[in-house]
């Protein structure tokens, strides 16, 4: 759990399932070179790399949304219980750092008003159910599960191809219980949170945009991992479905971000895991704010 700030009339919070040096940077943004990996190891060290194992540290984590009228969890991390074969480190879990996260905020599952998905990886749909005799549940049972209609249609295609047990364990129940609320990638959830489309690392990869003016943070989900890519923006990283569109992406909301000032929340970066933009050569220094 980390302690929340306001946002005009809002409240956000966090939950951290876990924080931890998980990949090799070489391996995990394909496009980085040594010497240039190099070059900034002195400022990514130790918060965003880890200089032990030389991994980058990444925050797995929950966004939380609280308006007046909803709360509103965005992303679910990983999970429990999970066949993730692909995935050792993430492979059929059983810690309670994510239920202690939400109940030190004051929160129980029956609280959540509202799931928001940015997309659909393993790392942000994966407490969307829990295991309850044997069957796949909503573990937010009074939410409404907000999916980007085009990314659901996407993944059911390829689950028809092969078997995700991602999208079966994680997705598919939910729309099986009738919580699922499939919008467009532009919708609005209230007058002053919505939808943005920011594909690449999904071909409907969304963020959502809350609040306006001096009151706006835009919480980035996968369009950005690391410090390191808001430096080099066109650096993506290797789950990108379409690398090209991504770094394309990435690099438009980095240029709008900075120029408004508009405090990103990102789903990866090490604690506080928010920031905003100043100009940095032909990139961007993300500057935490504490």
């Amino acid at each position: 759990m980390t302690q929340g700030f306001a946002l005009g009339d809002f409240t956000i919070q966090r939950i951290i399932e876990e924080e931890t040096p998980l990949f090799d940077p070489l391996t995990f943004l394909p496009g980085l070179k040594p010497d240039l990996l190099a070059e900034n190891r002195a400022w990514l060290e130790p918060a965003a790399l880890d200089p032990v194992t030389g991994k980058l540290i990444l925050c797995i984590q929950s966004w939380v949304v609280r308006t007046k009228h909803h709360t509103i969890l965005v992303d679910t991390c990983v999970g429990n219980d999970k066949d993730r074969p692909n995935h050792p480190f993430w492979n059929r879990l059983g810690g309670d750092a994510y239920m202690r996260g939400l109940a030190a905020l004051g929160l129980s599952v029956d609280d959540i008003d509202i799931v928001m998905c940015t997309h659909m990886h393993v790392d942000h749909v994966g407490w969307n159910t829990r295991l309850e005799n044997g069957r796949w549940v909503p573990t937010f049972p009074k939410a409404r599960y907000v999916f980007s209609a085009d990314e659901f249609a996407y993944w059911n295609a390829e689950n028809a191809k092969t078997a995700s047990p991602i999208f079966t364990d994680s997705v598919l129940p939910i729309v099986a219980a009738g919580r699922a609320e499939m919008v467009t990638d532009d919708h609005a959830i209230t007058d002053a949170i919505r939808l943005e489309p920011t594909p690449g690392h999904t071909p409907h990869h969304v963020a959502l945009r809350v609040g306006s003016g001096d009151h706006e943070a835009l919480f980035t989900g996968d369009l950005i991992h690391s410090p390191l890519q808001a430096r080099y923006p066109e650096i993506s990283m290797r789950a990108d479905w379409d690398p090209t569109l991504a770094a394309k992406t990435r690099r438009r909301v980095l240029e709008c971000a900075c120029e408004a000032r508009t405090l990103l929340c990102f789903a990866h970066f090490p604690s506080p895991s928010r920031a905003r933009l100043s100009r940095w050569g032909n990139g961007f220094r993300a500057d935490p704010v504490g």
